[in-house]
């Protein structure tokens, strides 16, 4: 466990990456579908209930939200994807938000990706993989709400879901995650640690 990541405190929300914190540490982004468990995930990893805001109604991540570990790192949440009740029109903008934020942001080193361990991979989710595997940037894989299952029903969708994706070879990392039972959290602890501390950052390709 790395206390560290206890201290993180919630910056701002922005609609426009023109609003968001000066482009210089490193940000680790969490990105998943609109009900996978972001915000939760956020907040358990944080031991901070509030800090993330979460909500029994997919898609209320509608900005990119920041959240400072320290003076060079952070935590971004994504807009939600999939879901969401909303207008199509908003959704458009929800996907320009990310495309700008994740070709143009400096300090993005790596990526979260979340999604529920009972409906994984959905199209979205390959979209993010693919994308980490042409910009060569980190990524490390959270199948959430595994108390949903049994421990072996969830071990056996954790090794489906990374022969599917040793298929695509691309160097990754995944694991099982339960913000309610508070199982993973250690091990997302780690490999914070190696994302937030690598030697080389590798920028996002723009277009």
């Amino acid at each position: 466990m790395n206390p560290v990541y206890h201290q993180a405190k919630f910056i701002n929300s922005s609609p426009d990456l023109k609003d968001t914190p000066e482009d210089q540490g490193r940000e680790v982004a969490f990105a998943g579908r609109s009900n996978a468990g972001k915000s939760s995930a956020i907040n358990t990893l944080t031991r901070q209930n509030g800090l993330a805001r979460t909500s029994k109604t997919p898609g209320r991540t509608q900005m990119l939200n920041f959240f400072e570990i320290n003076e060079q790192q952070r935590f971004v949440d994504l807009p939600g994807y999939g879901y969401a009740k909303v207008p199509v029109v908003v959704k458009k903008k929800w996907h320009e938000l990310m495309e700008k934020y994740l070709t143009r942001r400096k300090s993005l080193c790596a990526i979260i990706l979340v999604m529920d361990v009972r409906h994984p991979l959905t199209e979205f989710d390959w979209q993010m993989v693919e994308w980490c595997q042409h910009t060569g940037l980190a990524l490390h894989i959270l199948l959430t709400k595994a108390d949903k299952l049994t421990y072996g029903a969830a071990k056996n969708t954790l090794l489906q879901v990374q022969k599917e994706l040793n298929d695509s070879n691309f160097p990754l990392t995944i694991q099982l995650f339960s913000a309610l039972k508070k199982t993973g959290v250690d091990e997302v602890h780690q490999a914070l640690d190696l994302l937030f501390n690598q030697v080389e950052q590798t920028e996002p390709a723009s277009e």
